[in-house]
């Protein structure tokens, strides 16, 4: 792989990327010093309530990525690629090429009896060893061992997640893109391997578990019946991306240099530093640190912060009070806020389920005898200013473990165009903000899908380096912390 970037020729590829509450379809157009997005198209995505727990609407999804491809066809019919990625640890049961029900929502809470069951089986601290993932009650492993308890794995002959399962929807090609297969705790953060001896212990069938491939693998052409279904399409290469969407947002950092700190801010906030090798400490372990992995075989070594889901779900709560929320006169308010407000720990685990934020919140003050935000910008300005200490704890701990002098943070995805919360990190951190690229995720995708179609040629740093000539951004320099 050479240093610097080159284009073979021009070419036209496009992302599918399906976030935990909206999912889009964006084209990239890619010429030797330029990646120009298109946006296709948007779509909304969440959890449903059924009798049995929260799913998601996986039908109703796909179908959405079908109606973005067909109108990205309409847009450029000379597209060369597709690629998929999503949010991690869900997904879905086969037989015989079928989903056995819809896949679960990770918000379920199915899941925490089971990881009891796991700890009875494995202890945390050589789980960490083998798997190198922090503790989260929704890790892939314990959703399997709920399905494994309630009988659902009796009939299953697969298990793919999200992006796997769109890619054989797609292809016909079963196969589990390795960022992705990371975060289930079954990978082996030593070889990359499935690791069937973990597997045994924890009584789980071998046989569910699909070939793993790496990012900017081929899978195939698109199925007969997808082409006929999309109204063409024959030319057109599915390959496998960074398929865990925080993997491709951190592939469109528009680092310079390797001393610098991420966080891709959306839903959740996935603070921390790419790494060549794991860190497997037992203060890595205890600060709840994962070891992820990334395109290229890097190591996203991380901690998630539970993000703008709190910001989007007090929006919910108030508008179904009645109440139309306008955001940016909202933001800017809270900008406003000139006095102290409450900092709370944001990833207190009643902040998890759908529900009514600004009540926890307030409910969290309470028990701790700490003054509750009044109205709707101190609840904001209360939401961002815990956002930005969590993500200065993080950073702080993600040098100090890994022994990496971080000089510059760069925010990527929605949380870039908080303004706020960007000069709020800043502040918290000591260190300079770079905010943007907003679609961060789909930039990675992109770029790595046209270097696998043979549209770039280049090394991770040299993609960066086309993201940042590519793409604007934003500098906050640190204030005097108030």
């Amino acid at each position: 792989m050479t240093s610097s970037t080159g284009s073979r020729t021009p070419g036209v590829v496009a992302a599918v990327d399906l976030g935990a509450t909206s999912g889009r379809v964006m084209l990239g157009h890619v010429a030797p010093d330029e990646l120009r997005l298109q946006p296709v198209l948007r779509f909304p995505n969440g959890p449903v309530e059924r009798a049995d727990g929260l799913h998601w609407d996986i039908d109703e999804l796909y179908r959405s990525v079908l109606a973005g491809l067909r109108a990205a066809l309409r847009e450029a019919p000379e597209i060369r690629g597709i690629g998929v990625d999503s949010w991690a640890v869900d997904y879905a049961l086969l037989r015989d090429g079928r989903t056995l029900g819809a896949p679960f929502h990770y918000r379920d809470d199915r899941n925490l009896a089971a990881a009891g069951l796991v700890d009875g089986l494995v202890g945390r601290a050589e789980l960490y060893q083998r798997n190198g993932l922090q503790f989260l009650p929704f890790n892939t492993l314990y959703q399997l061992t709920a399905d494994r308890t309630a009988g659902r794995l009796a009939e299953a002959e697969r298990f793919l997640l999200v992006p796997d399962l769109i890619n054989f929807w797609l292809t016909g090609t079963e196969a589990a893109e390795r960022t992705n297969a990371s975060t289930t705790g079954l990978l082996s953060v030593e070889t990359g391997r499935w690791d069937s001896e973990l597997i045994a212990r924890v009584k789980l069938p071998g046989s569910i578990f699909a070939e793993l491939v790496d990012a900017g693998s081929e899978l195939g052409g698109l199925a007969p019946h997808v082409v006929a279904e999309l109204g063409g399409g024959t030319h057109i290469g599915v390959s496998a991306v960074g398929s865990h969407d925080t993997a491709s947002a951190v592939v469109g950092v528009p680092a310079a240099t390797s001393d610098f700190a991420y966080i891709s801010c959306g839903t959740w906030g996935l603070v921390g530093v790419e790494l060549e090798s794991p860190v497997l400490t037992e203060a890595g372990r205890l600060a709840n640190f994962t070891n992820e992995g990334g395109v290229d075989g890097r190591i996203r070594y991380l901690h998630n912060v539970m993000g703008l889901w709190l910001l989007s779900e007090s929006v919910r709560t108030w508008e179904a009070e009645g109440t139309a929320i306008h955001l940016p006169g909202l933001l800017s308010a809270a900008a406003s806020v000139s006095h102290p407000v409450a900092v709370f720990d944001t990833n207190d685990p009643r902040f998890l389920a759908p529900g009514d934020m600004p009540a926890r919140i307030a409910e969290w003050c309470a028990e701790r005898g700490v003054a509750a935000p009044q109205t709707r910008p101190e609840f904001v300005r209360s939401i961002l200013e815990s956002l930005s200490e969590a993500f200065a704890r993080a950073v702080e701990a993600a040098s100090e473990l890994s022994g990496t002098a971080v000089r510059v943070i760069h925010i990527v995805g929605g949380g870039s165009q908080n303004e706020l919360l960007c000069q709020l990190t800043a502040d918290r951190t000591g260190i300079e903000v770079i905010a943007g690229p907003v679609e961060a995720t789909a930039v990675g995708n992109l770029l790595v899908q046209a270097r696998t179609q043979g549209i770039l040629i280049g090394s991770l740093e040299s993609l960066r380096a086309l993201v940042a000539r590519s793409f604007e951004q934003r500098s906050y320099l640190p204030r005097t912390f108030r």
